[in-house]
């Protein structure tokens, strides 16, 4: 078992996934996933961002003045809930969301290099043991040939 995880750890090549290989993952690589990614990068981009929240709020103000002038609480906390905070909360939600995505892409890139050299430290290391074996071996089989054989032992 445990020359098995050595040997898959000598052949082992880190890898780093991108956005874009798991766009493919989702969507296909073909031109219809091509296609549904851009269509989808791009309604997001253009909804999660704090210009879409600005031009919804505004939106959404323009209903306010009929709500409010009909008086009846459940239109009032209707437009609250159904109008304001669904049509403004969306894009603000997708811009953090974003934000978030991004930061965590930066600690991946940064997990990964690390991790590559570690990698290619650990491999170096695993060389140098298995010279300094190589050597020790070596050296007993040099030291067994100038040793005498022990005395024998006198019997009872």
């Amino acid at each position: 078992m445990v020359r098995d995880l050595y040997a898959w750890a000598r052949t082992h090549e880190p890898k780093l996934v991108r956005r874009a290989q798991a766009h493919q993952d989702v969507h296909g690589a073909g031109p219809a996933g091509r296609f549904n990614t851009r269509v989808a990068v791009g309604i997001t981009l253009a909804v999660g961002s704090m210009w879409c929240a600005y031009a919804f709020t505004a939106l959404a103000l323009i209903s306010l003045p009929a709500a409010l002038r009909t008086g009846n609480a459940i239109v009032i906390v209707g437009w609250i809930a159904q109008t304001f905070l669904q049509l403004v909360l969306l894009p603000i939600i997708i811009v953090g969301q974003n934000v978030q995505a991004a930061a965590t892409e930066a600690r991946a890139q940064a997990d990964h290099e690390t991790l590559t050299a570690i990698h290619a430290l650990t491999r170096a290391v695993h060389a140098i043991n298995e010279q300094q074996d190589t050597i020790l071996d070596l050296l007993a089989q040099r030291t067994q040939a100038l040793e005498p054989p022990p005395p024998a032992r006198p019997g009872p």
